[in-house]
């Protein structure tokens, strides 16, 4: 069980499968899967799939992370716990060692402040509860959004991945 937090407009509990209707909405925003190529191929594709697209949700949801490690719903305060998105601290590709910080958020709620809000949460508990040294970011390089909340954050650009589903750069953050 992933401990649950609150910040000023956020409440972060551990994700169930009670979220799973508003993740597979919030995953049509083609917006928000621009740069998540292995999402867009499911949905927005000529092999799109909507059945795969439940079951890849659904195992994300389902798998067992060590521990401390996991998924958070991102639910706001001020909107009767309205659903935002959610924010992962898993170990990357789930085998690790690295562990990765990921977020995505329904496309409404871009530009406010609320990822770098849940990822300070976040990145606080990793460094001082599950006592990691570092924490990494995989980011599309043109992922705009994505890269001024992980520069907020304090995240530094650590590498270039060329990986199958596509280009992207490796931010790092170590134990503050």
């Amino acid at each position: 069980m992933l401990e649950t937090f609150e910040t000023e407009r956020l409440i972060l509990r551990e994700r169930t499968m009670k979220d799973l209707e508003d993740c597979l909405r919030m995953d049509c925003e083609e917006e928000v899967v621009k740069y998540i190529p292995e999402v867009r191929e499911l949905l927005n594709s000529p092999k799109s799939n909507p059945d795969k697209h439940i079951e890849f949700v659904k195992n994300r949801m389902e798998t067992t992370y060590p521990n401390g490690l996991g998924y958070w719903t991102i639910e706001s305060k001020v909107n009767n716990g309205e659903f935002i998105g959610w924010i992962l601290l898993i170990p990357i590709d789930n085998i690790g060692p690295e562990v990765e910080i990921g977020w995505r958020l329904k496309r409404d709620y871009w530009g406010a402040g609320y990822a770098t809000e849940a990822g300070n949460t976040i990145l606080t508990y990793a460094f001082d509860t599950v006592d990691l040294e570092n924490v990494v970011a995989d980011i599309h390089p043109s992922n705009r959004g994505s890269i001024r909340v992980a520069e907020k954050l304090g995240f530094s650009v650590e590498e270039s991945i060329n990986e199958s589903a596509g280009n992207y750069v490796r931010y790092s953050i170590y134990k503050r």
